[in-house]
């Protein structure tokens, strides 16, 4: 299982935010570039790249930031934050990002997925963020009428091979992921499923490779030190 550290972007600071709430930002570090080479050096192999103004705006706000980080860093990264017509995917694409990450618009547009996979096979993730059974869009701010499972089985039909699943609740909370769902979601589904939201240390690691999951995204433990990199990479095998 891969675990890829959390970058989320934010007024140009790497942040992160307790249930995605906008008015509940802890800023840790004033560089996302450092950041993501920091990361890297501690051994990390794939980096999860958040726009939080992106995703809030539904523009790319932050792409210069991004543009630094693919620059400094020889280990892939997925982007996701406001990610909604096929030229945001391509510039990022483009730049050098290894997948990308749609939201609202794939809650909105499924002939949109179906024609962006088909345009970039593997590279396009969606994540479904949750509230309950239900998956919310624009920054987490508003909940659709869309329930999760079914809108998943949705989402395998139109080629999607990466979800991103997050239990808003558990974000940035350190309380544990959703160990419940996830498992449904990796026996029901049969594509790649990265667990976010929740993981506060090396027991949630452990349990969560149990599950068989592709990935799991870890932020605040990270930065809290609840968790640490080479915890993680001996738990893995994974050596720098």
């Amino acid at each position: 299982m891969i675990v890829l550290p959390a970058i989320d972007i934010k007024g140009g600071k790497c942040v992160r935010l307790k249930q995605g709430l906008i008015d509940q930002e802890t800023a840790y570090y004033d560089d996302p570039v450092y950041v993501a080479k920091m990361w890297e050096e501690k051994g990390a192999k794939y980096l999860h790249i958040v726009d939080l103004d992106g995703a809030f705006s539904g523009s790319e706000m932050n792409f210069s930031i991004v543009k630094a980080i693919v620059g400094s860093v020889n280990i892939p990264i997925e982007i996701g934050g406001g990610i909604r017509t096929k030229e945001t995917i391509g510039k990022y694409l483009d730049l050098g990002v290894d997948r990308v990450i749609l939201g609202t618009k794939a809650v909105e547009n499924m002939d949109f997925v179906k024609e962006v996979c088909s345009l970039y096979p593997e590279k396009i993730a969606v994540s479904v963020d949750a509230k309950g059974d239900y998956v919310a869009i624009k920054g987490w701010v508003e909940t659709s009428d869309v329930k999760v499972l079914p809108f998943c089985e949705k989402l395998k039909g139109a080629g999607v091979s990466t979800i991103v699943y997050t239990d808003i609740s558990r974000d940035g909370m350190l309380s544990g992921p959703n160990l419940e769902m996830l498992k449904i979601l990796s026996d029901t589904l049969g594509v790649n499923i990265i667990a976010s939201g929740g993981v506060a240390n090396i027991d949630n690691i452990r349990e969560l490779i149990k599950l068989d999951l592709y990935g799991a995204i870890t932020g605040k433990a990270l930065y809290e030190g609840t968790l640490t990199m080479d915890e993680i990479n001996s738990l893995t095998g994974e050596g720098r």
